[in-house]
């Protein structure tokens, strides 16, 4: 890769590492405040979008870079994006464990 091209590749990394996914099951209302990173959006959710068509705009543009990526077994690029946020975004919240004991007696 030349240096400007890398140059314009770690952009997009950096661009995709801000956004954030804004509607559907992945979106803020599911995953409050700002939603889920389209960085570690499954491929299968990204491949719905390549088969049925990706958003408009600059959203449409990244989700399909970070779907090339991903199809192509590069999702490790991603690696530098989840460990500055601190790890791979869980789906699920934590379960907490309530450990309930019958009292003596009762």
């Amino acid at each position: 890769m030349e240096g400007s091209q890398k140059e314009e590749f770690l952009k997009l990394l950096e661009e995709i590492g801000r956004t954030r996914m804004p509607f559907g099951k992945y979106g803020a209302k599911e995953h409050p405040p700002k939603g889920y990173p389209i960085y570690d959006l499954p491929v299968e959710y990204l491949t719905w979008f390549k088969e049925r068509g990706f958003p408009k705009g600059r959203l449409g543009e990244l989700l399909e870079w970070v779907w090339q990526l991903k199809s192509n077994g590069l999702d490790a690029a991603f690696d530098p994006l989840r460990q500055k946020a601190g790890g791979r975004t869980r789906f699920r919240p934590k379960r907490t464990k309530n450990w309930e004991f019958p009292q003596e007696g009762a």
